[in-house]
């Protein structure tokens, strides 16, 4: 026996020596928590460190390193930390010094590759948006893209919306100066946002308070999950989910101040502070306010916004983690509109104003107000799983006093016969989110595999409130040429009506990724949901008989299916499936509530994440089918209000091809870029949501020379376009178009010191004049941006 384990022993130590040397790794703009996350997970070899070591380290590029031996010396060589291998785990400790200890590991499954900041990446390495299942990119069987916060950056992206006109497949179409239509995947509008993965809801045909206009200051990163989400939100909308993760607070002290001045008047600054609030760290605080003013290239539009947000996070025991924290944004807007301007003369030709055209009152101001609350605990539990519990509540304030010239059609020669919107009012909104769930491996058959389990709540409550005018803004007429965008003030006399929209959702999701063979992941879940939606009008004492209350509650169950196969460890291919259920808030001419829309949602693609991560590519094609979808019944109305009607059709099928390349082309060059094709038909083939262009591309670079940075961008989309009719001009069809167009970007950075940086950032650099929006309902447009610029200089603490 003992000669037997003397040969078996140096055989041992062969196999394990070529193990530990047949990989070959590559790290590219990562933390140095995150490269021996990646090298851990490639080599299936579990790490201990006490976290401590890591914080605030990057870690060096690396390239084709073969051997996790050294390719952990090679991120760690100008570190004091040393790597060993022992009884098949990571050990990573400090060097010792002299006759000092070495300090012993202590076992960490730190926070995954889901933060962006201070990697310089455009990447990132896990994401749960799709199935609440932490996997990368290439094993997510779904079109994901993810705009980090190097991007955001060095774009200068102020808001939301600023960041969806630069995601991939994404049409930012605006509805005035305060409301925005996100439109994907065929022209369907994304309602579905989350904040930290809780959902809420938005509803751009509503005075309600709209998270695009949410600031950028205090995310680290903002997720666009393409498809449909029924598993994660409920009710699957078709078009997609946003998803926008909170910065965390850090460890180690890290400040930063900034300030921006820019075109039209634009001032910006921003504090962002973030520290250990106790000795040993296990309390942290993160603070970030900014202020900013702007006016506009359009007359009259002045713009205020503040953002304050606040976070602290504490390690109550080596296993349990606290967040709680609270965001608060203050939007101010004067001169602006709630729709856009009118596109059609009386004749039904085109009007033709210029870009700085204002067609509101001057003295129009609007106040909108949002606070977040949330909390967060995740608990570690034996075996790596974990339970986390989530809450969001959020509560938004709207009034607004207005009038604006976009009620119907004026002659060309005359300019009579338009009348006004306007009045005054206020909208009030409360979103409750509560998510808890256990995730954690499994053994089935002798392989390992993945489970999560969870209880979603949540409830929206809007009340859109206008007051009655007794002086007759609404419906006044007026002379478009001579009003001179004055008018006198609305009077208010008390409420107009009420309109409270409810909408409560509970469910159960299951969901499980199977691995029953070498390199095949089959991932199957299901919800089931709860759906109320309560809608009811109340009336001023006169008008009572035109009160209504409408109920809706269903239950439904929503599969979801998808199966990747991993062609090489950087290569996959895969295929999904998705239900669609989603109750919709619109109503038809006679006030009747529509039936939800069904369907389903196919998608098969490739994926492959190159260079250890850095570079991720993908391509995918899909389709969606649905019936009883909501489309503009054209002129028509909601009795009794100013809110455009709908209709149900069936038999309808969106198809389309999805390409996107993001990350580390090759050293110091980061790119996105992406390709986009899509288009809606009806039963009889009729193309329809033809204000969503079949063609988008987008593409983003930049390099780094040194101290110097340079990027620039084109974003192109092809034909945009209405054909319809209204029942205020008889026979006449009323067309609209946006050509294809293009416009270009570029920025140049400069870092004078490790401290401080000045960056500008030129957008639309040859001042392309072109439509942003359609809106087939109120028949307006709005344009996009002119050539602007910005200059900002930031200081790192």
């Amino acid at each position: 026996m003992k000669r037997k384990s003397i040969l078996v022993a140096p055989v041992l130590a062969i196999l394990l020596n070529t193990s530990l040397n047949a990989e070959q790794f590559s790290i590219s703009n990562l933390s140095l928590k995150q490269a021996i996350e990646e090298i851990s997970k490639k080599s299936n070899m579990p790490y201990m460190v006490d976290g401590k070591l890591l914080d605030g380290k990057k870690a060096p590029n690396i390239k084709n390193i073969e051997g996790i031996e050294n390719a952990l010396n090679e991120i760690l060589k100008d570190t004091n930390l040393k790597a060993t291998i022992e009884d098949g785990t990571i050990l990573i400790r400090e060097k010792a010094i002299g006759q000092g200890t070495v300090l012993e590991p202590i076992s960490v499954n730190e926070k995954s590759l889901n933060t962006t900041e201070d990697t310089g990446s455009y990447t990132l390495g896990s994401i749960n948006t799709a199935t609440k299942l932490n996997m990368s990119l290439k094993e997510t069987p779904q079109s994901l893209s993810v705009i980090t916060k190097q991007r955001i950056e060095d774009q200068g992206l102020k808001s939301i919306t600023e960041v969806l006109e630069q995601t991939p497949g994404i049409s930012v179409q605006s509805l005035g100066t305060n409301r925005y239509a996100i439109l994907s995947r065929g022209g369907y509008p994304i309602s579905s946002y989350q904040f930290d993965g809780i959902p809420t809801y938005s509803d751009s045909g509503t005075q309600n308070v709209s998270q695009g206009l949410v600031d950028t200051a205090i995310y680290d990163h903002i997720e666009v999950l393409r498809g449909a989400t029924g598993l994660t939100t409920g009710a699957g909308e078709p078009s997609g989910t946003i998803n926008m993760v909170r910065k965390k607070p850090t460890k180690d002290f890290q400040a930063s101040v900034e300030g921006t001045i820019g075109s039209w008047d634009l001032y910006r600054t921003m504090l962002d502070v973030s520290s250990a609030l106790n000795e040993d760290s296990s309390i942290r605080g993160r603070m970030v306010s900014s202020y900013q003013t702007n006016e506009s290239f359009r007359d009259y539009l002045e713009k205020e916004k503040k953002v304050f947000y606040g976070v602290v996070e504490a390690d109550i025991t080596d296993t349990t983690l606290l967040r709680v924290g609270v965001d608060y944004q203050d939007n101010n807007i004067k001169g602006g509109a709630g729709q856009g301007f009118i596109l059609f003369y009386d004749d039904g030709s085109r009007t033709n104003f210029s870009r700085s055209h204002n067609y509101s009152a001057k003295w129009s101001n609007e106040n909108i107000k949002a606070y977040n609350t949330f909390a967060t605990i995740e608990q570690d539990l034996k075996n790596e799983w974990k339970l986390k519990t989530s809450i969001n509540y959020m509560k938004g304030d709207k009034d607004w006093t207005s009038a604006e010239a976009s009620w119907g059609f004026f002659n060309k020669y005359t300019g009579d016969g338009i009348r006004l919107y306007g009045g005054e009012g206020e909208a009030e909104q409360t979103q409750k989110g509560f998510d808890t769930s256990i995730d954690g491996p499994f053994k089935l058959f002798g392989r390992e595999h993945q489970f999560i389990g969870g209880f979603s709540y949540s409830k929206y409550h809007n009340t859109h409130k206008p007051f009655n005018d007794i002086s007759g803004v609404e419906g006044r007429s007026i002379n478009y040429y001579t009003w001179g965008n004055d008018t006198s003030k609305p009077i208010n006399n008390g409420k107009l009506y009420d309109w409270n929209s409810i909408i409560t959702q509970k469910g159960t999701y299951l969901a499980t990724r199977l691995n029953p063979v070498d390199d095949l992941s089959l991932i199957v879940g299901a919800r089931f949901s709860k759906y109320e939606n309560d809608d009811s009008w109340e009336w001023m004492p006169s008008l009572s008989s035109n009160n209504s209350k409408t109920n809706f509650d269903e239950k439904a169950t929503t599969p979801y299916a998808g199966i990747v196969y991993d062609l090489t460890d950087e290569h996959s291919i895969y295929a999904s499936y998705t239900s669609i259920f989603q109750p919709q808030n619109n109503r038809d001419r006679n006030g009747n509530m529509l039936d939800p829309r069904e369907g389903n949602n196919y998608e098969i693609g490739y994926k492959n994440e190159l260079f250890g991560g850095s570079l991720n590519s993908s391509i995918a094609l899909y389709r969606l089918n649905q019936d009883k979808l909501a489309v503009a019944d054209g002129g028509y109305f909601i009795p009794g209000t100013t809110t455009g009607a709908s209709k149900a059709i069936n038999g309808t099928q969106t198809e389309g091809i999805d390409i996107e390349i993001t990350g580390e082309l090759i050293e110091d060059m980061n790119i996105q870029a992406s390709y986009t094709y899509s288009q809606t038909k009806d039963q009889n083939d009729n193309r329809i949501r033809t204000i969503y262009p079949k063609h988008i591309a987008k593409i983003w670079t930049t390099y780094k020379l040194d101290k110097l940075t340079l990027g620039g961008g084109t974003n192109w989309q092809s034909k945009m376009f209405m054909d319809t009719e209204s029942w205020q001009l008889p026979n006449t069809r009323l067309y609209a178009e946006q050509k294809s167009y293009i416009t270009v970007n570029l920025m140049a950075k400069y870092d004078f010191s490790k401290n401080l940086s000045g960056q500008i950032n030129i957008n639309n650099i040859f001042d392309k004049k072109y439509l942003s929006s359609l809106d087939d309902v109120f028949y307006t447009g709005d344009y996009g941006d002119p050539m602007n610029a910005s200059l900002t200089l930031k200081y790192k603490f």
